[in-house]
């Protein structure tokens, strides 16, 4: 498995997409904490994205969410986008909006979102629009993309236009097992 030398998160298969995924995630402010979990934190987060992944399991799309605020799961999501025909039914907005109807706004703010692969650019601007403070995701972009179409602009990037809604980022939590989702 390779792995790109600026935020260690490693890249499923070397291809033209994923090196410039790769080469844009140099390019990011170095105001964005984009790091690979590990350290004291590495527990939870293991034990918040399996919950992500069951999600992902469920979903209509292998893709999961989970919010988490002070050591506690207070929303869930999962892609419904082809049940219910609705393309901005992804796991994150669908764990915002469960989260917003059942605690309100302030509750995102400050939380952590916990998904099964990197948010769209689409998700990431929900998430730095609820100030959430810290994003957790399994597969990157980069890996998803030698699965299916994305577009290709990481978290980090989106982040770093974004100096309002300051986000610690952190990836590669269980990658394997989230790509291991996506059958082809």
């Amino acid at each position: 498995m390779k792995e790109h030398c600026a935020c260690q998160l490693p890249i499923v298969a070397p291809s033209r997409r994923a090196f410039l995924a790769a080469l844009a995630f140099t390019a990011v402010s170095p105001t964005v904490a984009l790091t690979q979990t590990g350290g004291s934190g590495a527990a939870a987060d293991v034990r918040f994205m399996r919950m992500a992944l069951e999600e992902a399991r469920q979903a209509d799309f292998p893709f999961g969410a989970v919010i988490v605020r002070e050591g506690s799961v207070i929303a869930r999501g999962r892609n419904l986008g082809r049940t219910t025909g609705d393309p901005t039914a992804h796991g994150e907005m669908v764990a915002i909006r469960r989260c917003l109807a059942d605690h309100g706004n302030a509750a995102l703010r400050g939380s952590t979102l916990y998904t099964s692969g990197e948010p769209c650019a689409m998700c990431m601007g929900a998430i730095l629009w609820c100030h959430m403070g810290r994003l957790v995701f399994a597969a990157s972009i980069a890996q998803l993309a030698a699965k299916i179409d994305q577009i290709m602009v990481s978290s980090a990037e989106l982040a770093a236009k974004a100096p309002s809604a300051p986000i610690a980022i952190s990836g590669g939590v269980l990658a394997d097992e989230a790509m291991a989702l996506f059958v082809k």
